[in-house]
């Protein structure tokens, strides 16, 4: 009976032993764990053009970074919410992405309204946001923890009225919308329109979804305006500029960055004709200089996106990549497993890296870190945007 009992020790530790080897060779064989990344787009509403090319763009790159061997052998889990241009959908979202899905860094929002309403969720887990949304208070309101990838407000506007003056228009109508964009892009119209030589003659404001702006635009007719500043990043961009030739209103229209997009062109049709704009020089590749990083860089992203997906990214795309980047950088340098801080004191230390928005280096005081000398003066000529000579 001893020797029965001594017997079927021995044969339960050899057991435990070989399954302990099965369930290491089972572990190894699954590989590292990936590196999950979540992103807030707005991939319906108002801001729908701009959270497709950036979904776009985010997968074009997880798969490129992934099939080259991801983060250190560690592979990246994009996770996507929708958070439909709506304020309260994207908390919700990121409060998922946080919670659920255990990301450690977020990108998005699309929108500055989106990207804002995160904020508390973001402060409250301590993961780092990179967000893809241009309002000046993005940044400017600043976080340790919110890091911004498109030319904010800040830089955009005075480019703009300063181009409107060279084109020697002094009486300027405003028509922007009550979003996050808008609004924020607004008020930095007015701090810098009577410095740039500008007087604002009318102010007219739209909503998020409106598709009838005739009162706005008749209003601006009859004020005696020389050139209209359309200030949106939605489709309604469209609209305005339509309903304005049909009613007449021949003044040359400008805007920023909310205008750099195919949807722009596409629904506009012949209307956009003429239509002038600042943003990155991105747009454009060769305003950087054929054979330098900054071309070399933005025309390998173009290529290997047109070819995915048969266009042109336009700069949300970039906005995009751009984050994606600037997450792959710093997560190259603090390893796969950093914790959401250690991630956040990387991206902080971001130094010299080119992107599509242009050469980003980051700073305890700086999170968006580009300049003026990123930008260009475009218009649309047969449909297509051009550099203004």
């Amino acid at each position: 009976m001893e020797r029965l009992s001594v017997s079927l020790v021995f044969v339960l530790l050899v057991a435990m032993l070989f399954g302990c080897a099965g369930g290491t060779k089972d572990a190894a064989d699954e590989g590292p764990k990936p590196v999950k990344i979540g992103a807030v787009l707005s991939l319906t509403g108002t801001y729908a053009g701009l959270g497709e090319a950036e979904k776009r763009a985010l997968e074009l790159e997880v798969d490129r970074i992934n099939a080259s061997g991801g983060i250190a052998g560690a592979p990246i889990e994009l996770i996507i919410e929708d958070d439909g241009t709506d304020e309260a959908k994207a908390v919700a979202a990121a409060a998922k992405l946080i919670e659920q899905d255990g990301v450690v860094a977020l990108i998005g929002a699309s929108g500055t309204g989106q990207t804002m309403a995160m904020r508390g969720d973001v402060k409250r887990a301590g993961v780092p946001q990179i967000s893809l949304a241009g309002g000046t208070v993005v940044t400017g309101e600043f976080d340790p923890l919110v890091f911004q990838t498109p030319w904010s407000n800040r830089i955009v506007v005075p480019f703009v009225l300063e181009a409107i003056n060279r084109a020697g228009h002094t009486k300027v109508a405003l028509l922007s919308d009550s979003g996050g964009y808008g609004k924020d892009g607004r008020a930095v119209i007015m701090e810098n329109v009577a410095s740039a030589g500008i007087e604002l003659v009318a102010d007219e404001t739209f909503n998020p979804g409106d598709t009838d702006l005739t009162a706005q635009l008749t209003r601006i007719k009859a004020s005696g305006a020389q050139a209209v500043l359309l200030w949106t990043a939605g489709k309604e961009a469209a609209v305005a500029v339509k309903s304005a030739r049909e009613l007449g209103l021949d003044q040359p229209f400008f805007g920023g960055s909310g205008q750099a997009r195919v949807e722009f062109i596409e629904g506009a049709g012949e209307a956009a004709e003429g239509f002038i704009f600042g943003t990155g020089k991105s747009l454009v590749p060769a305003n950087w200089g054929e054979g330098s990083v900054q071309f070399e860089t933005v025309s390998d992203f173009a290529t290997r996106f047109e070819t995915a997906y048969g266009e042109q990214p336009d700069i949300f795309a970039g906005h995009a990549f751009d984050a994606l980047t600037i997450l792959a950088d710093a997560l190259d340098r603090v390893g796969p497993d950093a914790s959401p801080q250690e991630l956040r004191d990387a991206i902080e230390a971001t130094n010299g890296v080119v992107g599509f928005g242009g050469t980003f280096t980051f700073s305890k005081t700086d999170h968006n870190g580009l300049t003026t000398d990123d930008l260009a003066l475009y218009t649309v000529e047969s449909g297509k945007w051009v550099p203004v000579k």
